[in-house]
């Protein structure tokens, strides 16, 4: 028998807290976050766009609340959307109040931007009379003046050194139902912070390399980041941070946490990149397959290989396979096992049926 032990990360332990009914740290499955980018006071646009994020995963939404009819808008939000939401503070403690009286279920917030020690103790309260929890949320970009004349520049020990402080006020007043993210735009800063918060507290991590880029950019930043860190078992919770549709930074999530075999959302398609030997259009199949199978949640795994070089393993390692011929045609495979030929005009109806057919089975 093979060794798989490498397969095994070793996650760190943290407390379990609670995001509405989700459940975030601790032996809890590492979830998945995006956040709204409409005017939170336009009430219609912001829940179409929850309901968007939904359907294609997201376990938690954040929204922006900038003002109070953002905050009051909160209420009817969370009645039309099935997660649960958080609503993003900064500086005015009065939002943060409505916010959690509205029904949030957590607070994005920095306890110490937010005035004096009564006006923090009146957050604390209604969080707690409202069991709304809270994340403390360090970025690079607005450390603290004091923060900044001290190290010269914001880096890894001046972004734990806020998280710190910031979580000190909390404890202090008796609250301990919180969250931390210490984000820089600089992958490689982000990762140092993280990984020096980890050893200097217990709490849930929340992922992320904020400002992170466009699509592509993006996402290669993030999964380095996120990624990186995931191997370490560090994070508890995640958001890749993008300049695209809300949609794709949680679809980017997924796929971090499935190339890194922690959690399985939807269709694994493992397709060639391929080259002079394949027997079919490859990059056309895969990207037809992508959208016709993307409102698929249960886990499958697909291959898609242009010829038989590395096509026939491949296929027998996936639930379904197929692996591309001469003459026009290629083999399907179903549990690792040769079943047909068929011809290169039917491969992605013929593909998307069988994986319609297997979920049925699984189910």
């Amino acid at each position: 028998m093979t060794d798989s032990s490498y397969r095994n990360i070793k996650r760190r332990k943290t407390r379990k807290i609670y995001v509405g009914n989700v459940p975030v740290g601790g032996d809890s499955p590492i979830t998945v976050q995006s956040m709204t980018n409409t005017p939170t006071y336009d009430i219609a646009a912001t829940v179409k766009q929850i309901q968007s994020l939904q359907k294609v995963g997201a376990d938690i939404v954040r929204v922006s609340c900038p003002d109070k009819d953002s905050a009051k808008a909160l209420k009817e939000i969370i009645k039309q959307v099935e997660v649960p939401i958080i609503s993003d503070i900064h500086f005015d403690y009065r939002l943060a109040i409505e916010s959690a009286k509205s029904g949030a279920a957590c607070l994005r917030i920095n306890p110490g931007n937010i005035g004096s020690d009564e006006r923090i103790k009146e957050v604390i309260k209604v969080a707690k009379d409202n069991n709304c929890s809270m994340r403390i949320g360090v970025n690079a970009g607005s450390l603290e003046k004091e923060l900044l004349e001290k190290y010269g520049e914001p880096c890894p020990e001046a972004m734990v050194e806020s998280a710190l402080s910031h979580a000190k006020i909390l404890e202090d007043n008796d609250f301990f139902n919180f969250k931390i993210s210490v984000k820089a735009s600089d992958t490689l800063m982000t990762m140092a912070a993280y990984r020096g918060l980890s050893k200097a507290c217990d709490y849930p991590l929340h992922l992320g390399v904020t400002e992170a880029g466009g699509l592509m950019s993006g996402t290669v930043k993030s999964a380095i980041g996120i990624g990186g860190l995931l191997l370490e078992g560090i994070g508890d919770t995640l958001r890749v941070s993008l300049t695209a549709e809300v949609e794709k930074e949680v679809r980017a999530g997924f796929e971090i946490l499935k190339a890194l075999d922690i959690r399985h959302r939807g269709v694994k398609i493992i397709s060639c990149p391929t080259c002079a030997r394949k027997g079919f259009d490859v990059v056309k199949v895969v990207n037809e397959l992508e959208k016709r199978l993307e409102h698929i949640t249960t886990p499958i795994s697909l291959s898609v290989l242009g010829c038989v070089v590395n096509g026939i393993g491949e296929a027998k390692e996936t639930d379904i396979g197929f692996t591309g011929g001469g003459a026009g045609q290629g083999m399907v495979y179903i549990d690792g096992k040769a079943t047909k030929k068929i011809s290169n005009e039917k491969i992605v109806d013929c593909l998307v049926e069988l994986v319609e057919q297997k979920i049925q089975e699984k189910k």
